[in-house]
């Protein structure tokens, strides 16, 4: 197994793939939009022919999360429709499907960390349609892996990380929510363990305990002020004052999470694969933006 299908061309997660997949020796065969866009499924059967892949990471995908709330037929389609498409190619051709997905399929009402065994129980629509595309997935190919993550931030892109040093750089104040937790996750990291979980597959061949919903995150968590707080005192210069506020103060059209914190003791257990700490992923993020 070496060719490896990335879906979401030009996006945070199938960029850092680009990097990732050879370093373990796959060849990455990028597909995005206009050539390959889930609103034409015909174009999508023509470009998974045309690539032959051997796996597919799923990376595309509606992630506008105030606009889906208006949009949800739309975000439906790409996180939904989609994901079920590329499922039954990928089952016709007997290959792994990785179908990622987000915290947002639960409440963040737990008090704790979710583990996979919990219920999801998604409050905006984004979290609906991402839901339906882990089960669309799941149930269209038998070799189908979903792997749920958080707070994605890259040094491309559009992301919290770049929001926070523009805004920094225009203003002496911010305010950001102190209220919801997680854990930020770089996406250099989160592709390096993919390919982690690709080798094991390929060296080990697929097993039962594959077919399976996955936790991938950073190590450890904060909140979203902490997160800026550690932008800021990481990557020097200017330093805004950071304001902490209460989700209520600043709302939002899609309701988030207040606590999305997720375990990653599976992830290791069967693929033997861990992320380092939300730090150093940061640290990685910020010297590669130079």
């Amino acid at each position: 197994m070496r060719r490896i299908l990335v879906t979401g061309q030009g996006g945070q997660l199938a960029t850092g793939l680009t990097d990732a997949l050879p370093a373990r020796d796959f060849t990455p065969l990028l597909v995005g939009q206009p050539d390959f866009d889930f609103v034409d499924p015909a174009g999508v059967a023509r470009a998974f022919a045309a690539a032959r892949p051997e796996a597919v990471v799923n990376c595309a995908a509606w992630t506008a999360v105030d606009a889906a709330e208006d949009q949800e037929p739309a975000a439906f389609l790409a996180n939904a429709l989609g994901p079920a498409q590329l499922a039954g190619l990928c089952a016709a051709a007997d290959i792994p499907l990785i179908q990622v997905s987000t915290d947002y399929v639960f409440d963040g009402a737990k008090g704790a960390p979710y583990d996979e065994a919990d219920p999801p129980a998604p409050v905006s629509a984004y979290g609906r349609t991402k839901l339906a595309g882990e089960w669309a997935a799941l149930a269209g190919n038998p070799r189908t892996l979903v792997l749920r993550t958080a707070w994605v931030h890259a040094p491309v892109g559009r992301n919290f990380v770049d929001t926070m040093l523009r805004l920094g750089a225009e203003r002496e104040e911010l305010r950001v929510v102190a209220d919801q937790r997680g854990a930020p996750t770089a996406a250099p990291d989160l592709a390096d363990a993919i390919a982690g979980i690709l080798a094991v597959i390929r060296d080990a061949g697929w097993q039962p305990a594959h077919r399976s919903v996955f936790h991938a995150v950073n190590a450890g968590e904060t909140t979203w002020h902490g997160f800026a707080e550690a932008i800021f005192a990481m990557a020097g210069g200017k330093r805004p004052r950071v304001v902490p506020i209460a989700t209520s103060d600043y709302p939002t059209k899609a309701h988030r999470p207040a606590d999305s914190r997720l375990l990653t003791r599976k992830l290791a257990e069967v693929f033997g694969v861990t992320l380092p700490s939300w730090e150093d992923g940061l640290r990685r993020v910020l010297a590669a933006r130079g």
